[in-house]
């Protein structure tokens, strides 16, 4: 049964709707691109599954491309067919998963501290995503459009009525207008489009999942399951908890679906959590909205939608990334009181952020350090010399 305070239409739900465009649009266009995937059945299917989980979950849940295979698809331009392949392999892997209590089990035997450790992670990566490739990709213009948006979110940041976020999109939106019109003048690609219907054959979903699927479900479990129930958990306290398994099964039935209408692999994802709860995002209005514009992209402007992108200024996404990366690192306060915690969250999160196969790693090294009889005395010491207490409070004195 729907009640009021589960879904809220105002103009902070409207803001968080755009807390996670600076991760997804560009992704979602770079894989279309190198894939030569329909760009319209891309956006309707990606659109369709942000309408579902807003409905279903009643708070900001978003969907999310899955950013292994994404970086996968990107860097060696695999082919369409492998990667609606590899979505249909992670969705009957985690059906399996799900339905078999192996996910329940991996969060119980994961603490909170190497949780807490991939959030960190994804947060250092997110950061410097925006830092290398989206602030500097306009030049010093860059510079000087992601420090008036940066201005604008951190003056707007705690006000209700003026959303940060909207207003840098509209800012973004004016300012491509006027110094990149000549693109928008060349956009002639309106008209109704459908999704294209695509059966994956034996071949690509075994290539998909030896591939794609292989690299991703490390991340998946780590970032798309325990830290997004987790995060959900802080968010919400006084909410009906999200389980495991629950998020478990809508991944896999997503992506059990997507496929057959040309959709991308995605996920729940905590960073996009966060990033709509960062900007207003308390229902599933956010996630519902935020669906409704990939949906009436795709159904209307998609064949075009490359054009779009490329005129919107990315230091602008970037920012927008940046803050949701900001959001994600500051989840890890909680850790600060308990110094072998600390040290381990640190220790995950520069990890899964710094190498190959990085969250797989961190997991498993952070979570054998927790159960281990080590008391890192060395590293207490530092910047405290007592163990028992905060070292981030005794660096401070």
């Amino acid at each position: 049964m729907w009640k009021q305070k589960d879904f809220a239409f105002n103009r902070n739900e409207i803001a968080g709707a755009f807390g996670d465009i600076g991760t997804d649009f560009p992704i979602l266009i770079a894989m279309i691109l190198a894939a030569g995937l329909h760009a319209p059945s891309v956006f309707i299917i990606f659109g369709c599954m942000q309408i579902l989980t807003g409905i279903i979950y009643k708070r900001p849940m978003p969907v999310q491309p899955l950013k292994a295979m994404a970086t996968i698809v990107i860097t060696g331009k695999i082919a369409g067919p492998i990667v609606l392949g590899g979505g249909l392999s992670i969705g009957i892997l985690m059906l399996f998963f799900s339905t078999t209590g192996i996910l329940e089990k991996i969060a119980k035997l994961v603490p909170k501290s190497v949780v807490r450790g991939l959030q960190l992670g994804l947060g250092i990566s997110l950061s410097m995503l925006a830092f290398k490739e989206y602030i500097p990709s306009d030049s010093t213009k860059g510079y000087i459009l992601s420090a008036i948006s940066f201005l604008f979110i951190i003056l707007l940041i705690d006000n209700r009525k003026i959303p940060a976020s909207l207003v840098v999109i509209i800012f973004g939106f004016v300012y491509s207008l006027f110094f990149h019109f000549e693109t928008y003048s060349k956009f002639s690609n309106f008209g109704t489009n459908l999704p294209k219907i695509y059966v994956p054959n034996l071949e690509m979903i075994l290539k998909g999942f030896i591939l794609l699927t292989l690299p991703q479900i490390p991340l998946s479990i780590g970032n798309s399951i325990l830290a997004t129930k987790q995060i959900s958990d802080d968010l919400f306290p006084n909410r009906k908890p999200i389980s495991i398994k629950q998020i478990g099964l809508s991944y896999s039935i997503m992506n059990l679906i997507s496929p057959f209408f040309s959709g991308i692999p995605c996920c729940h994802g905590a960073g996009g959590m966060v990033g709509h709860y960062t900007f207003g995002g308390r229902t599933g209005v956010s996630v519902l909205l935020y669906g409704m514009f990939y949906l009436l992209s795709g159904l209307f402007i998609g064949n075009g939608l490359d054009i779009l992108i490329k005129a919107f200024p990315l230091p602008i996404l970037g920012t927008l990334l940046f803050f949701e990366a900001l959001s994600l690192i500051l989840l890890t306060k909680d850790s600060f009181q308990n110094s072998k915690e600390f040290i381990i969250v640190i220790m995950t999160g520069l990890l899964a952020s710094g190498l190959p196969y990085g969250f797989l790693i961190a997991m498993i090294v952070g979570t054998s350090i927790h159960y281990a009889s080590i008391g890192f005395k060395t590293f207490t010491s530092i910047g405290g010399g007592n163990k028992n207490l905060d070292p981030i409070k005794e660096t401070i004195k």
